[in-house]
């Protein structure tokens, strides 16, 4: 299929492809996972940090990524189709106090697993809460997927519940703090919208098209500060 972009009602870039996602498996070891090809790119967090709710967004989709009341639950890497050669992956939320020990092993194992050898994977999205200091098991994360080599993005979700202001200074703070001051870190909000429009630039570089120029002055992707792009919200995952 055709990886047309579009433009929302508000005129903010949008890559199409998103819009067609559709979950395909649930891989609880490395063997189920699709062959090894084409580009994916890859969403991590915490399981209470929202990345469900990023992930239906994004796509536009409801109901794409089921927002769990118990956070934790995801005991697989669950992949989404878009386009031919083109894949979403939510990686199983980490630092849940509840999750018994051998399964957040078990989890680790097929990370680990997945994140060193696979091929495919060009980017890594990291989820945060702006309104908390990186913890180390975010810093872990984030260690590991460098050292694995990886690109790494980092969202600073639920901006909206923050003022402008506190937002803009808790990002600083985000983008000055040790182990993230390499990073590309944006502001986002599941919620309001906000950063979405960056975000979509940053998902059609990574899975293979240059994204159009935009119509208007546009805040480069990442730098995430002034983003403000409105946005529409089967397996359970965290």
């Amino acid at each position: 299929m055709e990886s047309i972009h579009l433009k929302d009602a508000s005129g903010a870039y949008r890559f199409a492809p998103l819009r067609r996602a559709r979950f395909r498996l649930g891989a609880t070891r490395p063997g189920l996972l699709p062959a090894d090809e084409g580009a994916e790119v890859a969403f991590a967090g915490r399981s209470n940090v929202g990345k469900s709710s990023v992930l239906n967004l994004l796509c536009g989709q409801k109901g794409l990524a089921r927002v769990s009341r118990t956070p934790g639950r995801t005991q697989a890497i669950n992949i989404f189709d878009l386009d031919p050669g083109q894949r979403l992956v939510d990686l199983p939320g980490y630092g849940y106090a509840k999750v018994p020990g051998t399964m957040r092993r078990s989890w680790g194992d097929l990370l680990e697993q997945y994140m060193r050898r696979r091929r495919s994977l060009k980017a890594v999205v990291l989820i945060m809460d702006i309104r908390h200091a990186p913890s180390p098991i975010d810093l872990e994360m984030l260690d590991f997927a460098r050292d694995c080599g990886h690109v790494i993005h980092v969202l600073a979700n639920k901006a909206d519940k923050l003022s402008r202001g506190a937002a803009q200074q808790c990002l600083r703070q985000m983008r000055g703090a040790a182990g993230l001051d390499d990073v590309d870190i944006q502001l986002f909000s599941a919620l309001s919208g906000l950063g979405l429009e960056d975000l979509h630039r940053h998902m059609a570089l990574w899975l293979g098209e240059a994204p159009s120029a935009p119509s208007q002055k546009h805040t480069p992707p990442g730098a995430g500060a002034d983003s403000a792009s409105s946005g529409t919200g089967h397996e359970p995952l965290a």
